[in-house]
């Protein structure tokens, strides 16, 4: 059975299924990979949470520039695909892999080296949180490229209409870091106990397992890497188109998760154990943003496909189809993470003052779910039209404003104030971007039935001249 979907010819709903399912369960199993680290790290204590959070931020941070080198390919991949443009898909894809790979290596540099400085922005207390911190940065940033190359390679596979093998390495990945966490973290048979430093090995030896396995699907993948060779020459203008779509995206990434550590410093004026809360909290949240993030790469390819291929009936059906397949999940988010925030956050931190906030965390958060995934939606199918700066401009206008709001609500609700904050947030971008998207939908219809009339008058005017 092929394991690519015909995202052009399938009937709606089946297809956008098809596709989507392995990716938001690629993300189910990206969100794996976190809580399996958070599981067994957080036996060491809440300051070793403290110290894995604050430096994850720099890993969330380093995946803007992932996403730039992979939304542009992704779409453009998709576009030409949906032309019948082969040979053009295959050159995006090599453009794309050439940008992951230099922003990769920059982006390790950088993180092993400047490593005490970066972990200083927050101003942890605890001379060995800090230390903790700075190691488990130098090993999951300083190798990082394993984690771009695989984000990269999931988008291109994705736009081609194969889900399911992105799915597949992950769950080998997955695999690999169940079974070293434990091993590298507290030490057994001949490895010695590493603690913190040992879940950034682990895992960046899950990505590398992960990325080896995309290297040899690549060799079955005739469309997009036929033929291919990876250092041959992009033209500058390919990667021009890539950066143009890219960047809004990426930019939008960047100052989400620059806010977030800015955040972050803000929640450690009430102590390193408030950090360990917002971590754990936002990991445990992530079984929806992580599934919504997929389902966006999923709307992106059967949209960009559809629309290189002038379809704006799918394209309009595909959306709201796919609008409606989220918002349920993230009604059943909102339900979890309200009456399930006890059970859910001891499984982690059991500290009755950290739990206590914990709790209040995941209720206030989970009040926005469905707004969110409405969001992520939204911007993937922005996304899937080549339209990247509206829904950028509109996340990171609403992103920013988290940072007065959370100072203005914790004048009055202390902690908590912030998590209010990003709940209003959520829910304002998934609401506007949602109308927004109808907006634009109706502005297409327009556009494309006056094309289409243009047309039929031509070919009257040649008939009958």
């Amino acid at each position: 059975m092929s394991r690519k979907v015909d995202l052009l010819n399938e009937p709606i709903l089946p297809a956008l299924t098809k596709l989507a399912v392995p990716i938001m369960a690629t993300s189910l199993v990206q969100m794996a990979y976190n809580l399996t680290d958070m599981a067994w790290i957080s036996q060491l204590g809440s300051g070793a949470v403290t110290a894995v959070g604050s430096a994850g931020m720099y890993t969330w941070f380093s995946q803007g520039f992932a996403i730039l080198a992979r939304t542009g390919g992704q779409v453009k991949a998709a576009h030409c695909l949906g032309a019948g443009d082969e040979s053009g898909a295959a050159r995006y894809a090599r453009g794309a892999l050439q940008m992951g790979i230099l922003f990769g290596v920059l982006y390790g540099l950088i993180s092993f080296f400047g490593a005490r400085q970066l972990i200083g922005f927050f101003g942890l207390q605890s001379p060995l949180i800090v230390q903790d911190a700075q190691s488990y940065l130098r090993v999951a940033c300083g190798l990082i490229l394993f984690s771009f190359l695989n984000a990269i390679l999931t988008g291109l596979f994705t736009a081609a209409g194969d889900s399911r093998t992105p799915f597949m390495a992950n769950v080998a990945g997955l695999l690999i870091n169940v079974v070293f966490d434990p091993v590298l973290i507290f030490g057994i048979g001949p490895f010695p106990a590493m603690g913190v430093l040992g879940a950034a090995v682990a895992t960046v030896a899950a990505q590398a397992v992960v990325t080896l396995l995309f290297v040899l699907a690549v060799r079955g993948e005739k469309q997009l890497f036929s033929r291919f060779c990876l250092w041959e020459p992009v033209p500058l203008s390919c990667m021009w188109e890539m950066v143009k779509i890219g960047v809004p995206a990426a930019a939008q990434n960047l100052v989400y998760a620059g806010i977030s550590m800015f955040l972050t410093r803000l929640v450690a004026a009430w102590g390193d154990s408030a950090v360990a809360v917002q971590r754990v909290g936002s990991q445990i949240e992530s079984v929806s943003w992580m599934v919504g993030d997929g389902f966006s790469a999923a709307v992106n390819a059967f949209l960009g496909q559809n629309y290189g291929a002038r379809r704006p009936d799918r394209v309009k059906k595909g959306y709201l189809c796919a609008v409606s397949m989220t918002a349920l999940w993230g009604a059943c988010t909102t339900a979890l993470l309200f009456f399930g925030a006890r059970p859910l956050f001891s499984l982690f931190i059991r500290e009755e003052a950290v739990l206590a906030a914990g709790i209040d965390y995941l209720r206030i958060i989970g009040l926005c779910q469905l707004f969110m995934m409405v969001e992520q939606t939204s911007v993937g199918a922005f996304a899937g039209l080549g339209r990247t700066l509206y829904p950028s401009f509109v996340s990171i206008t609403l992103t920013s404003a988290r940072i007065p709001m959370a100072v203005f609500f914790s004048s009055f609700l202390g902690l908590n104030g912030v998590w209010v904050a990003l709940s209003v947030s959520s829910t304002a971008k998934g609401c506007v971007l949602f109308l927004s998207f109808l907006i634009l939908l109706r502005l297409l219809d327009q556009r494309w039935k006056k094309a289409e009339k243009k047309q039929e008058k031509k070919m009257d005017e040649s008939e009958n001249p």
